[in-house]
């Protein structure tokens, strides 16, 4: 392939990646508007719940003791699911802010940040997005979010990134070792911490691990194990770049072939 050839495919992956930015931007936009509804009819149902209650109480002396507690226990219930939807639907209203940060958020535009927050959509986002393109996929996640760990001059969408791709390499390698064995039990375990002015952010997972090979060449451009169609080869190599040179810090991991693979990364706390 000679330069003008590997320029042109430059050129088109980036138009792709543009008109995916585009499309997740105006996708998060429409499913924004009816989540709003849903959020804000279920808090006032929860509201409207109340008022019935204090309805009801001069009803309840004239009720046998079941019928008031079957109403009692109605209304508890009614409460707790309008309560979970309500949450559940400020939740997914993170997650969608995050993905239009990530399409267009601006470049190296550092802002204080909560790097949990990033950390624990993300983390997410990938284990949604393994089951809806593995179909019978799970793994039992293990989360650990240091209070104390302070905000953080960084660029979200970039941390976004590197995240999405470490979470994405650590559920492919569990899932491809549930294909390998049957006595099996996938678990990724999720750290964030503060540790001497920096932000300590682990994933571990116990699935294939790398042999010399691939730990050889773990971050050069276009290597990777996956299937084609599955990974480009560019994410370990972008996520170096993003938290070794953009943020000055560090990113190292540890593995063993067949027992699972640690990733640590390191970013010096900036306010």
């Amino acid at each position: 392939m000679n330069d003008n050839d590997h320029l042109k495919q430059q050129l088109q992956k980036q138009e792709k990646l543009a008109a995916l930015g585009m499309m997740c931007a105006g996708i998060a936009h429409e499913i924004q508007n009816p989540l709003n509804f849903v959020i804000n009819f279920s808090k006032m149902s929860n509201s409207l719940l109340n008022d019935l209650n204090e309805v009801l109480k001069p009803y309840c002396d004239g009720m046998t003791d079941d019928d008031r507690l079957d109403m009692e226990d109605i209304l508890h219930s009614l409460k707790q699911n309008l309560t979970l939807i309500a949450e559940n639907g400020e939740r997914a209203t993170s997650i969608i802010q995050g993905i239009l940060l990530l399409s267009r958020g601006k470049e190296d535009e550092y802002v204080l940040t909560d790097v949990r927050k990033i950390v624990k959509e993300y983390v997410w986002l990938s284990y949604h997005a393994m089951r809806a393109n593995h179909a019978g996929f799970n793994v039992s996640i293990h989360e650990n979010y240091d209070e104390s760990v302070p905000m953080s001059m960084v660029v979200p969408q970039d941390i976004s990134r590197a995240v999405l791709n470490i979470m994405n390499n650590a559920c492919y390698a569990v899932w491809k070792k549930s294909q390998e064995t049957t006595e099996f039990s996938p678990v990724i375990d999720v750290n964030v911490s503060a540790n001497d002015g920096n932000i300590s952010v682990c994933i571990t997972d116990n699935g294939v691990g790398m042999d010399d090979e691939v730990k050889q060449h773990l971050f050069d451009d276009f290597f990777t194990t996956k299937p084609i169609g599955e990974g480009t080869g560019l994410g370990m190599g972008i996520t170096r770049y993003i938290i070794e040179e953009k943020h000055g810090g560090t990113l190292s991991f540890s593995t063993a072939e067949g027992q699972g693979s640690s990733f640590t990364i390191f970013i010096p706390v900036k306010q």
